[in-house]
Order: C-alpha cells, then structure tokens, then sequence
C-alpha cells in the first residue's frame, strides 16, 4: 500500500486525505496543533474545519515533523502559502532523501511574489527535490468530504510525475484528476482567482446581481490571462479547470471563504472585523497585495485587483470603487 503524508490537517488536508484512504493509500496527517492530532486520532472529526463530518479511522494523524517525512516519499503541501516557507525551512533541517512534493494550497507569496514552486526550490536542496507538482482546480475540501463529483488538475513541468499524482488521486466515483505541463499558469490560476472571490462576495453584500458578477468573472479572467502570460504561462491553461473552472466555483460557491470574506465587506464590515469572523485563512486578502505591486511592476493594467486593493488596504468604500470603476473610459471589449 502506498504511503502519503499530508502536512497540514486544515479543511483540504484532511478532506484530501480522505479521498487517499477512499483510493486504498496509508495516510499520515502533519499538524503542529495538538488538539488537531487528538481530534483526528481520537474522535476521526475536524469540527472546526469540516464540521460533523466524520474522517477515515484508517488516518492517522501526528505532531512530529520528522515522522510524517520518514513516512513517505511523496509530501502534500496543504498549508496557507503565507507559512509555506516556515514550514519547509524546518523540513529542510531534518530532511534526508528525496520528495515528491505536491502543493494544494493557492496563493501567492507576500513581498517575494513567488509561487509555491519557488518557495521549495528556494528552500529545500536541489538533491532532496524529486519533483513538484500542483494540484489545483474547482475544489471545495466541504464537498469533497461527501465525495461530491469534482475534477481538479496536476500540473508539473515533468508530464511523468503529473501522472503520478493524478493516478493516486484520481479515483471512478467521484474524484478526477487531469495533467498538465503548465505549473506556472496552473499556480498563478489557482492563486489569483481568490482576489475575484473577494470582489464576488463584496456584490453580493452590496445587493448587485448576476449581471454584475458575470461582469466581474469574465473581466477578471481577462486580469489573470495577462498576469500569467507576462509570467510565462499559457493562456489556455486558464481557459480550463484552473482559470475558468476554480474562478466560477469560488466565486459562487458559500463554502468560499474569500467569497465568505467579501460578503462581510460588502454588508459592512472592515477588513480587521471580516477577517475575525472566520475560521480559516482567506489567501486572497495578501495575495490581492502581491497581485496589486505585481501588476504594477509588469506594467499591466488590472481595474478589478485596484479596486480590491482598495478597498482592503486603502479602505475606500466599495461603493465608490465600483462607481470609480463603472466611470473608467470606454473602449472595445479586447
């Protein structure tokens, strides 16, 4: 049986490794959180992140670092970008052979702009890098749990290691995993759709309608197609489950919590208050401030992520920020 270690035991760690033992794979769960590691071990629950639903009592689950490495040789990134390089700076003063490491979480880093991809080659010895691979799409970890049909993608610039990753995580009843050599539309997609989550959200607290957010949807591909070109992905990367697929999902979905972040904006509240409502991290609050300095560097003109930003960082009312927006100059839609 084939052994994984998931580090991180937050809403998609734990629903991911899940869909692991539903697929026949012995699991181990990383968390520096005790209660977590009691939880899971203990009651086979994650209340605080998945609810009343009940995990696998063939996942295990530990505190130590140093365990979940010497457990398997493929490694499941599942924490927030903003701690990635924390965590894998203490992988590296312990490491001894060689990963595979996948990442599921999306978002950008802060001040480096870097992708998680980045993050590892900066951290981690070139000679304990069997690879990296992305695993990112239209998925939420709530729907996955109840093993609601999804479909994801892994991207990697080695097609034999997306392969790999997309044979043990793809399963005939509800989990599919397609490939794809574009790792770097494949991050940039999954990081940068949380931005227009936040603005989806901040619609719908405003009172707008669906008119507004297919506006919203549509205009903000077009932000992230020029972002991720000028970076050296593919445009038609964004045209599938990365780009068009996890936009429309996060977008729209309640269990979104960037989406749940702006709802609470849009109703009212300030950054600081929404942000203190909710229980998990919102990836797209800083990376709306890596994209906005970003753009800025590249040259790119992003109206949708400066109005963000705005109302974020600048605490401009969202009302103005669309009446800034709706007044911009006319011109053709491409």
């Amino acid at each position: 049986m084939e052994k994984i270690a998931v580090m991180g035991g937050g809403s998609w760690g734990s629903a991911l490794a899940n869909l692991l033992v539903d697929n026949h794979k012995e699991v181990l769960v990383y968390d520096n959180d005790q209660a977590t590691v009691d939880e899971i071990n203990q009651f086979h629950t994650n209340k605080s992140k998945l609810g009343d639903n009940l995990l696998s009592k063939e996942i295990k689950a530990t505190r130590s670092l140093e365990e979940a490495l010497n457990f398997s040789s493929l490694i499941v990134l599942a924490v927030p970008t903003s701690v990635t390089r924390i965590v894998l700076s203490n992988i590296k003063k312990i490491i001894k052979d060689k990963k595979l490491f996948v990442n599921v979480a999306k978002g950008l880093e802060l001040n480096t702009n870097d992708r998680v991809s980045e993050i590892v080659n900066d951290e981690i010895p070139g000679q304990y890098i069997e690879g990296f691979v992305s695993l990112t799409g239209p998925s939420h970890a709530e729907e996955v749990i109840v093993r609601n049909l999804t479909s994801i993608v892994a991207a990697s610039e080695n097609l034999e290691h997306a392969k790999l990753v997309q044979e043990i995580f793809s399963n005939e009843s509800y989990f599919r995993v397609y490939t794809s050599c574009d790792l770097i539309g494949a991050e940039l997609g999954g990081s940068l759709k949380n931005i227009y989550a936040i603005a989806s959200g901040m619609l719908d607290g405003l009172g707008y309608g669906i008119n507004a957010k297919s506006a919203l949807i549509t205009r903000g591909l077009l932000e992230m197609k020029r972002i991720t070109v000028l970076l050296g992905g593919l445009e038609e990367t964004l045209n599938g489950l990365v780009g068009v697929g996890d936009l429309i999902v996060t977008c729209m979905s309640k269990f979104s919590r960037n989406y749940s972040a702006g709802l609470l904006i849009g109703e009212g509240d300030d950054l600081k208050t929404s942000l203190s409502k909710m229980t998990m991290v919102v990836e797209g609050v800083k990376t709306c401030k890596t994209a906005y300095h970003l753009s800025k560097k590249l040259g790119i003109e992003t109206p949708i992520i400066d109005a963000v930003y705005d109302v974020l960082f600048n605490e401009i009312e969202p009302r103005v920020v669309i009446k800034n927006l709706m007044a911009r100059e006319l011109k053709s839609e491409h």
